[in-house]
């Protein structure tokens, strides 16, 4: 049963009732759901269907074509000698179907684009020279190297340029969306648990199908990360390897944005990670952030120079805070760090990312869902000035709206009402007064509290404008 992802659906069924033939590119970070998504919006019913080999060189990929023809009915076939020859093999099945639509899923295709094959050049003349001539081929292609998909096929300035007609990136679940998948799978979880579920999992899936709903969260983490047999503890290194040839330098970029919570210029990033200014480190951190694992976002006035890069991926977080630091192996970790500082640091670092997914709701809670808007992040260093009494300041969210308004959002983690005192309100105080000073806006500043329970009122708590609580994020 497939939870969601009724836009994509309809999508692939417009591409597929098309008075033509149509190519459509499926993509998003690994897990999420691509292959699920496709093989069930087609009942599992294709014309051909075909995935790519990990690890594999152009001989292996070819016999696995080969195997691929045979399965889908086409008699008497040899291994191909290149891939031209291998879509000319696609091209006479194709002709002896009798199928409406021919529905061909080429699945994980960046594995199949081996050094020196002319891949690339093969599927073009496919589909230049012959697909896109007939009004009956569906082309589906898929990959989890979504940095490949993107330069390969979608940005290609060859053959392929403006030849996709369909793109569907399948993002991660929202919040809603799991709640509705935990409620499905009877999973038995509130919507706190849910909330810190997505603090660890992110909204991953696959990630989510090892859940056991005969064991509490507590017991279920410890389950999938901190076991003998845990599913997930190799994912770290394997998530990267698949996604990336040389997964080196993907992994020391990660690893140092893990270390900084607010993230890192690319000058700074480049300096503590011990990486060389190049071309090279400019298409990491696009391949990073096209794969979902980091974001790049502006300082408040600061459009292109100034830029930050940020570790948003939750799975890779957990790893970093919790996992890499189990050097006793400790099969019930866990369970044993819930409540202990390092656990109560992580949930509010792991908030704040969930907030950031989850903007669009926060806007909606605030009833300015209509309003053109702009996420960016804001800091400001202590001031020099011996006579001013203002502080350093550090915003990590702020939606600058087209309505002459910029919420400052600040996000709590908290267990029952958020309490603020007087020196909590000092300090928002102190990060509005900065901003203005320092960005010179005209705009109205809000201060919004963004947290799970509420607001508890006290003299202070007149700083905050609104309040966004946990149950607004879960909204559709």
């Amino acid at each position: 049963m497939i939870i969601g992802r009724e836009k994509e659906i309809e999508r692939l069924r417009e591409a597929y009732e098309s008075d033509y033939s149509e190519f459509v590119a499926v993509y998003g970070r690994r897990r999420v759901g691509k292959t699920f998504l496709v093989r069930e919006a087609f009942n599992y019913q294709f014309t051909f269907q075909h995935a790519g080999l990990a690890n594999s060189n152009m001989k292996q990929q070819l016999a696995a074509w080969r195997l691929s023809l045979k399965d889908a009915g086409l008699e008497k076939v040899n291994v191909p000698r290149n891939w031209l020859d291998a879509f000319d093999l696609l091209k006479a099945l194709i002709k002896q179907s009798a199928d409406k639509k021919k529905v061909v899923f080429i699945d994980e295709m960046p594995w199949m684009d081996t050094k020196r094959s002319e891949f690339i050049s093969a599927l073009e003349h496919f589909w230049n020279c012959w697909a896109s001539a007939r009004k009956d081929v569906l082309l589906i292609i898929c990959g989890s190297s979504t940095s490949w998909i993107i330069n390969k096929v979608i940005k290609n300035h060859g053959g392929l340029h403006n030849r996709v007609t369909y793109q569907l990136h399948l993002k991660q679940f929202t919040l809603a969306e799991c709640y509705t998948y935990a409620s499905a799978n009877k999973l038995g979880m509130t919507q706190r648990q849910v909330l810190e579920c997505y603090m660890v999992l992110g909204g991953v899936p696959f990630y989510w199908s090892f859940l056991d709903r005969r064991l509490g969260l507590a017991q279920n983490i410890d389950r999938l990360f901190f076991s003998d047999d845990a599913p997930l503890k190799d994912e770290y290194h394997n998530l990267y390897s698949s996604l990336f040839r040389e997964p080196e330098p993907y992994i020391k970029v990660v690893s140092t944005l893990g270390k900084k919570k607010c993230g890192m210029t690319r000058e700074e990033l480049v300096g503590a990670a011990g990486l060389q200014e190049s071309g090279k480190l400019t298409r990491i951190l696009e391949d990073l952030q096209y794969c979902g694992f980091i974001r790049k976002y502006h300082m408040l006035g600061k459009k292109v120079k100034g830029s930050v890069f940020q570790l948003t991926d939750f799975y890779t977080l957990f790893y970093f805070r919790f996992m890499h630091y189990n050097a006793q192996s400790d099969s019930k970790f866990w369970s044993r760090s819930v409540g202990t500082p390092i656990y109560n640091v992580w949930c509010g670092l792991a908030f704040e990312r969930v907030c950031l997914m989850h903007v669009e709701q926060i806007k909606d809670a605030l009833s300015i869902g209509g309003v053109m808007s702009s996420e960016a992040s804001w800091y400001s260093s202590p001031s020099a000035d011996a006579t001013s009494v203002a502080k350093g300041a550090q915003i990590d969210l702020l939606i600058d709206r087209n309505d002459d308004v910029i919420d400052v959002c600040e996000m709590k983690y908290y267990a029952g009402e958020y309490v603020v005192s007087e020196d909590e309100e000092r300090k928002i105080e102190n990060r509005i007064l900065r901003l203005r000073e320092e960005t010179s806006t005209k705009k109205a500043i809000h201060a919004i509290l963004v947290t799970t329970e509420g607001l508890k009122h006290n003299p202070h708590a007149a700083v905050f404008q609104s309040v966004v609580v946990m149950k607004d994020l879960f909204r559709e």
